[in-house]
C-alpha cells in the first residue's frame, strides 16, 4: 500500500543493473496482468472508504473517471533510476486530492549505461511480447465486461469504474510499439476498439512517420491506432538524445519525440482521415538552461499539468483553445 491505495511496481533488474536477469524480468511483467485482473475484480466492500476503488460515474462526468495507467520508461534506465522515475511520477499524478487513480510501472532490462542503446533496443523488442500478454488478457477481460454491462441494461454495479491510459517514455514507446501490434494481430486486428482510451508518448524514440500509411512501421501504427480512443505525442526539437537516436540505426528517420508527427493528420490512402493521433510541442515549457539532453527527461518536471489535463480526456480544441498546450509565460532559467 501506498498512501491508502494499492500499487504493483514490477521490476524487470535486479539491483546489479546486468542484463543477464532478462528472462527473469520480463516475466515478472505477469504480476502487472494479474494486479490489473485483481483491482477490478476486487469486491467492492473490500474497498470501503478507500479511494483506489473509484466509483462508477455517469458517462457526462468521463473526465473525472479514474485511471489505472501503465507506466513504460525509456532507455539507459538502471533499477535505481526507474524506482525514482516512477515514485516521481506517482507523486505527480496519482497522489493526493487530484489523483488520477493507480499507476503501475512497467520495468523492462535497460542496460543503464550511455553505451548501451542498441542492447537496450533489443531488449526492447525481446520484452514485447510479455507486454503483448498482458495487453491480451486485458483485451479480452474488458470485452467480457462489456458484453456484461451493455447485458445489465444500465446496471451500475456493471458500470466500467476506470479507463486504461500508457505513459511511454522515449524507447519504451518502441516496447509498446511491438507490443501493441502483435496483441492487435492476436485479436485478428480488430478495428476501432478502445484497449486504451489515453496513450501520452513522452519523447518517443519511434520512427515521426509510424502512423503513415505507406510507412516502413505504419503496421504498427495502425495497431495503435485501432486499440486506442486517443494517441498524444509530446516532442522538443531542443531533444539532444532523439537527434543522437536518429543517426544510430534508423537511416535518418526523425524521431517522433524530437519533430512531432510528420504529417498532420497522418497521411492515409483513402478516407477516413486519422483522427485520434495529435502532437504537441513542448520546447516554450522548458527553461532555456535546461541543455538538450536534460531536455528528454524535462517533460516529467514541465508539463505535469498538461500531462494531467491529456490524460482526463479533455478535448484536444479546448486544450489548444485554452491555451494549456503553450507555456503560459517565459519560464525563468
Amino acid at each position: 500500500m501506498k498512501d491508502g491505495r494499492p500499487f504493483t511496481f514490477a521490476p524487470a533488474l535486479e539491483k546489479t543493473g546486468k542484463s543477464s536477469n532478462l528472462k527473469s524480468g520480463c516475466a515478472l511483467a505477469r504480476l502487472l496482468q494479474a494486479s490489473l485482473i485483481q483491482l477490478a475484480r476486487a469486491d467492492p466492500s473490500a474497498y470501503a472508504g478507500d479511494s483506489s476503488r473509484p466509483p462508477a460515474l455517469p458517462p457526462g462526468q468521463n473526465e473525472n473517471q479514474s485511471h489505472v495507467t501503465i507506466l513504460i520508461h525509456g532507455y539507459n534506465v538502471s533499477f535505481e533510476s526507474a524506482t525514482g522515475f516512477y515514485e516521481k511520477v506517482c507523486s505527480s499524478l496519482y497522489e493526493g486530492d487530484d489523483s488520477l487513480g493507480l499507476c503501475i510501472l512497467y520495468d523492462w532490462p535497460s542496460v543503464g549505461q550511455l553505451l548501451g542503446y542498441e542492447p537496450d533496443r533489443a531488449h526492447a523488442r525481446e520484452c514485447a511480447p510479455d507486454l503483448t500478454n498482458v495487453l491480451s488478457t486485458l483485451y479480452d477481460w474488458l470485452m467480457r465486461n462489456q458484453q456484461a454491462a451493455i447485458k445489465s441494461k444500465g446496471d451500475p454495479k456493471k458500470a466500467c469504474r476506470a479507463k486504461v491510459s500508457v505513459i511511454a517514455h522515449s524507447m519504451g514507446n518502441y516496447l509498446l510499439q511491438k507490443a501493441m501490434i502483435a496483441a492487435w494481430t492476436r485479436k485478428n486486428q480488430p478495428l476501432l476498439t478502445s484497449l486504451i482510451n489515453q496513450l501520452l508518448m513522452v519523447a518517443a524514440d519511434v520512427d515521426n512517420d509510424l502512423f503513415d500509411a505507406g510507412a516502413p512501421d505504419n503496421d504498427d501504427g495502425s495497431a495503435i491506432v485501432n486499440l486506442t480512443y486517443r494517441i498524444t505525442a509530446l516532442y522538443s526539437g531542443r531533444d539532444a538524445v532523439l537527434g543522437a537516436s536518429a543517426g544510430l540505426k534508423h537511416f535518418g528517420t526523425r524521431r517522433l519525440g524530437r519533430s512531432g508527427l510528420a504529417h498532420r493528420p497522418p497521411s492515409v490512402t483513402g478516407p477516413p482521415a486519422t483522427d485520434n493521433v495529435w502532437d504537441v510541442d513542448c520546447s516554450d515549457f522548458f527553461p532555456q538552461a535546461v541543455d538538450g539532453e536534460a531536455v528528454h527527461g524535462a517533460y516529467f518536471d514541465y508539463t505535469i499539468d498538461l500531462m494531467r489535463k491529456i490524460l482526463r480526456g479533455i478535448d484536444r480544441g479546448v486544450l489548444e483553445q485554452s491555451g494549456a498546450t503553450v507555456a503560459k509565460t517565459a519560464i525563468p532559467a
